[in-house]
């Protein structure tokens, strides 16, 4: 390795280490911008894009720069990096970072950029790369890491929980999945679980033949009146009704906003 590749690759890192560092916003842009600060092997003297300092700006919180890139550059810092970030050219790897890294506040900035865009629902509903997160949209990966917050956060930007993963899986089958394997977090998964219902008139999960085929094991892990429900034994409670029919009139260009006004319970008004 020359010495003039090992001093751009020890450059390409003092910028990843501003960001990491929270350095003011035109100090990190007057780096990115110099040539000499991304060094690959195989494509030298190129600087960073919008698009691959914002991947760091998530990684690292630092909200202020994942703000100016995305308002300066709006598309253009949602669009694929280069091939040294993501591999899978199909994925929204800036939305499943944020989603990966529980950004609330860079998620909600994400996701306004989002609404500008004319492919918005292909975007929120993407596969993340095939090769870290197994080609799980932005929602799948909330639910399987129970961050509540950004569940409520996508759903109420129109992401949605009928999107199925590679194997078939919705992200309500995700979350049921996980309750019958371990008795871990299990708190966290019934509020996902709950959250996800308020955000689905219309029920369509893959595992319903299997809460049907076995009610009594199903029943002691979700609650017999949870059970009835999801294998369409009674209806929904007039609370999830309301709730269903009252968030499905919330467009989702407002959203969070619209949210805030109503008077519903506080878990579902993550994001003050």
């Amino acid at each position: 390795m020359d010495d003039t590749y090992k001093k751009g690759r020890f450059l390409s890192l003092l910028f990843y280490q501003a960001v990491q560092d929270h350095k003011p916003v035109w100090m990190l842009e007057d780096m990115r911008n110099r040539e000499i600060f991304h060094w690959e092997e195989d494509t030298r003297h190129q600087t960073y894009t919008p698009s691959e300092a914002l991947l760091y700006a998530i990684v690292h919180d630092h909200r202020a720069y994942a703000q100016y890139l995305l308002n300066q550059f709006s598309d253009g810092a949602l669009a694929m990096p280069g091939d040294s970030f993501c591999c899978c050219p199909s994925s929204a790897p800036h939305l499943t970072m944020a989603v990966h890294y529980d950004r609330k506040d860079i998620m909600a900035l994400i996701l306004q950029v989002a609404h500008t865009m004319p492919t918005l629902r292909s975007y929120m509903n993407r596969g993340g790369c095939k090769h870290l997160e197994n080609d799980k949209t932005p929602l799948h990966l909330a639910c399987e890491l129970s961050h509540a917050a950004a569940i409520v956060m996508l759903l109420g930007h129109g992401a949605s929980p009928q999107a199925e993963d590679h194997e078939g899986m919705t992200p309500l089958d995700l979350v049921l999945k996980q309750l019958w394997t371990t008795k871990v977090n299990t708190g966290a998964r019934m509020l996902c679980l709950e959250i996800l219902l308020m955000f689905m008139p219309e029920l369509r999960f893959n595992m319903k033949s299997s809460l049907e085929k076995d009610p009594q094991r199903w029943s002691k892990v979700l609650g017999e009146e949870m059970l009835n429900y999801l294998i369409a034994k009674i209806p929904g409670t007039l609370f999830l009704m309301v709730m269903q029919k009252v968030l499905s009139q919330l467009p989702p260009k407002e959203f969070p906003k619209s949210l805030d006004k109503l008077p519903i319970p506080t878990f579902l008004k993550p994001i003050t």
